[in-house]
């Protein structure tokens, strides 16, 4: 009786360990990070195009073909330096006509004059009906007036004689060149571009469009960092010189324009590049800080009581908390630092593992700038404070399969 009641105990005892061995479930393994403290940034990224501060775009007011042309891309010119002539010989014939018609107003004003004087002295003698006298008066008027015209023809001529010659209207740099030699040019209702001069390559700037979510944050004199595709592995520096208050909608999507001032000293930077730009809204030389991951950490006790099911976690049978990925990666609940979820804007939520304990405590914490990977906390944490970032829930792995009888390891029939 003694041996069956020992051999009932070992059996029990078997049957227990074969249980917890492969259904009973482990105890949660979590992923931890340390409060630390170091310098932090936060930047609000943009695109933009590098364009020269002033852009000067050199037509042509009147029409005609290119005659000559003095000045090419990259050239450098001069204010009133000649850059191209239009061939001339029309507006030299219409110069000449207006001369003619101008020297035959005058003679028509001086026949004028002399028949008035002659008229006015008969008139005073009685000679002479008043009436003759008050059609030569207004004749006279009649040529004064023709000659002022053909003065005014005169003057319109030469200015489209001088306008054959198309001259820079500022110190600068060429940038492109729209026409050649030969080519006819036809200023109707718009002047034809001819050059597009750049007055000084060693100053530009970027317009870069920033989204109105992050605007608020843009103040003009905040310091700049921007890459080019053409030096990759170097940062250029500049300083934001206007936020403009037009606002630009694209497909439902606003933004606004930020003008940032760069030195371009040695002309790498040239007109039309993209930068990627970072403008650094706050920096911190000694933040207190933590993962971002942090944040999002939510237990699964929380997570399922918020009507999210778990599900199982990678390497076993049990659950994890939403968000977690495959292979116990830390858990995600969503939301901006900073945001909603945790309270009071600024304020959110974290847990805490305290020394000797097992389980994380929730803390609640004043958050301050974040640069993507870190948020600075501002009060609830210390350096050196253990924060909870994901947890693992495991179980064992499920007793093997029965064997396949087609395989080749179960009986045969023959």
């Amino acid at each position: 009786m003694k041996k069956l009641f020992l051999l009932l105990v070992v059996a029990l005892g078997a049957v227990a360990w074969w249980y917890l061995r492969f259904h009973g479930e482990k105890p949660p393994e979590y992923q931890t990070v340390t409060v630390t403290e170091g310098p932090m940034t936060q930047v609000v990224t943009a695109t933009g195009t590098l364009n020269p501060v002033i852009n000067v775009t050199v037509g042509s007011q009147i029409s005609g073909n290119i005659s000559e042309l003095h000045a090419d891309f990259n050239s450098s010119v001069k204010k009133d330096q000649v850059v191209a002539i239009l061939d001339p010989s029309t507006y030299q014939a219409t110069l000449h006509q207006c001369e003619g018609d101008l020297a035959s107003a005058q003679a028509a004003l001086e026949l004028a004059q002399l028949t008035a004087k002659r008229k006015k002295d008969l008139a005073d003698q009685k000679a002479a009906p008043q009436a003759d006298l008050d059609t030569a008066l207004a004749t006279l008027n009649q040529a004064l007036a023709t000659v002022k015209i053909k003065q005014a023809n005169l003057e319109k001529a030469q200015v489209d004689l001088d306008r054959c010659t198309i001259r820079s209207p500022i110190d600068g740099t060429v940038i492109s060149r729209s026409v050649d030699v030969g080519q006819t040019v036809a200023a109707a209702m718009n002047a034809p571009v001819l050059f597009l001069i750049a007055n000084d390559l060693t100053k530009m700037q970027i317009d870069c469009a920033v989204a109105e979510a992050d605007v608020g944050t843009i103040e003009e004199k905040q310091q700049v960092d921007f890459s080019v595709d053409a030096f990759p592995y170097r940062v250029f520096h500049g300083v934001v010189a206007q936020v403009r208050n037009a606002a630009t909608t694209v497909q439902n999507v606003v933004t606004y324009d930020v003008v940032v001032s760069v030195e371009n000293p040695d002309l790498k930077l040239k007109p039309g590049m993209t930068a990627n730009v970072s403008l650094i809204v706050a920096q911190r030389e000694n933040a207190v800080k933590i993962a971002n991951a942090a944040l999002r950490f939510r237990p699964p006790e929380e997570a399922g009581a918020k009507g999210t099911s778990p599900s199982p976690a990678a390497g076993g049978g049990g659950q994890r908390p939403p968000g977690a990925g495959g292979g116990g990666r830390p858990s995600g609940g969503g939301g901006k630092p900073g945001g909603r979820g945790g309270g009071a804007r600024g304020e959110r939520k974290v847990y805490v593992i305290a020394p000797g304990s097992a389980k994380p405590e929730a803390v609640t914490v004043k958050l301050g700038i974040s640069d993507g990977v870190s948020t600075e906390v501002l009060e609830g944490l210390k350096v050196g404070d253990v924060v909870v970032t994901g947890v693992t829930i495991q179980q064992s792995a499920p007793s093997a399969p029965a064997a396949n009888p087609l395989s080749g390891s179960g009986p045969r029939r023959f």
